[in-house]
């Protein structure tokens, strides 16, 4: 993997995750203009704003599935825009965890066999990788349900399967989007509930993309997309008060 050295006072400062001064446009449409996010280790960060103001687009480009007009994007000490293709989908199979609205399961495959898939697509042991995955389905709620074909499953039950499919090579950061928007409130909770509680335990760090208020709750901070940029809200809340 390619390595960029950085400079002390930025390794000084313990980010995992940063955007710096990034700009995505869609043809015409700015997406992020100027977007700066810096992502602590272990940090759950919240990032909202209403649909269309970028926040999934600056997820994907922490992510590496989008690279920025301009600006940087680093992770891990390492400028993660200027790496190759082959690279950054490498990142997204071992460093990088995915949560999506809908899951995105096979529903053609068991529960375990979409948990393990990414393992075996890391070239795991079939052996490693089914065992990895049958440790979290308790974890999960999911205890006998391993053999289940997802395509069987409730809603709920088929966000933490993909709770468990990200979580189960053992990412340094968990990246989810809307994981609960397709879920009713008392679901979405017990979905929340799992997903920051087994990040925690397992040392992730967590972006979560969200517009919902109640979601957000479950991070250790939030910031806002306001016309393609971030808005720290503890900071700005700080700001009004004075």
């Amino acid at each position: 993997m390619t390595s960029v050295n950085l400079p002390l006072a930025a390794r000084s400062r313990g980010y995992l995750v940063e955007a710096r001064d990034v700009y995505r446009s869609f043809g015409q449409t700015p997406a992020l203009v100027g977007a700066t996010l810096a992502v602590p280790r272990g940090e759950i960060v919240a990032v909202m704003g209403p649909s269309g103001s970028g926040k999934s687009t600056l997820l994907h480009c922490l992510a590496g599935i989008l690279t920025p007009d301009k600006g940087e994007v680093w992770f891990d000490g390492q400028r993660l825009d200027t790496l190759s293709d082959t690279t950054r989908t490498e990142l997204r199979r071992t460093a990088f965890g995915f949560v999506f609205q809908f899951g995105q399961l096979v529903p053609e495959l068991t529960v375990a066999d979409n948990i393990a898939l990414p393992l075996l697509l890391n070239r795991d042991s079939r052996k490693s990788a089914y065992a990895r995955a049958e440790s979290l389905l308790p974890r999960l709620d999911l205890d006998g349900l391993g053999r289940r074909r997802t395509g069987e499953l409730s809603g709920g039950q088929v966000q933490r399967v993909a709770v468990a499919r990200a979580l189960v090579a053992q990412p340094k950061v968990l990246f989810a989007d809307e994981p609960t928007g397709s879920l009713d409130t008392l679901t979405g909770e017990m979905v929340m509930e799992l997903l920051v509680g087994i990040a925690r335990e397992e040392g992730a760090t967590v972006v979560l993309v969200t517009h919902d208020a109640r979601v957000a709750a479950y991070a250790d901070r939030e910031v806002l997309v306001r016309d393609g940029k971030i808005i720290n809200l503890a900071a700005a809340q700080v700001k009004a008060a004075d």
